[in-house]
């Protein structure tokens, strides 16, 4: 039965990412979820969230039960070439120059809004007091 399934390239996979039409790779076979999407405990969010990368992690990591591993089989379409998968990316931070640009726009706005006001009230006082010296 192993024998005829189909060896898929991961972005034939990856193309599979919608709720009516999703496969995920999973310990190195593909899955077509599918007519399974509706009846996931999670709900199709979940399995959506893993199309187009190799899900095994996100699988393990729920902790699934020796039941859902065995429902598993019936949605094992075939295996995915494993040097069609690629590297894994490395995460790179965003820069953090405009955050920091932001939180000084806000301080400096925060400074203006205390400043000008006690401006124009030393300015008024200012005013008064020579208006009555003269």
């Amino acid at each position: 039965m192993a024998g005829d399934k189909k060896v898929f390239g991961f972005e034939e996979v990856a193309r599979h990412n919608v709720t009516k039409d999703c496969w995920l790779v999973i310990a190195g076979k593909v899955y077509d979820v599918t007519s399974f999407m509706d009846e996931h405990p999670g709900g199709d969010e979940v399995l959506l969230a893993v199309t187009g990368k190799d899900a095994t992690s996100d699988f393990e990591d729920i902790g699934h039960s020796d039941s859902a591993r065995e429902m598993m089989e019936k949605y094992h379409i075939g295996e995915i070439d494993a040097s069609t998968i690629p590297a894994k990316r490395t995460f790179v931070p965003p820069q953090q120059g405009s955050h920091v640009q932001a939180k000084d726009n806000d301080i400096l706005i925060k400074i203006l809004q205390f400043l000008v006001p006690i401006f124009i009230l030393g300015l008024a006082f200012g005013i008064r007091h020579y208006s009555k010296s003269e």
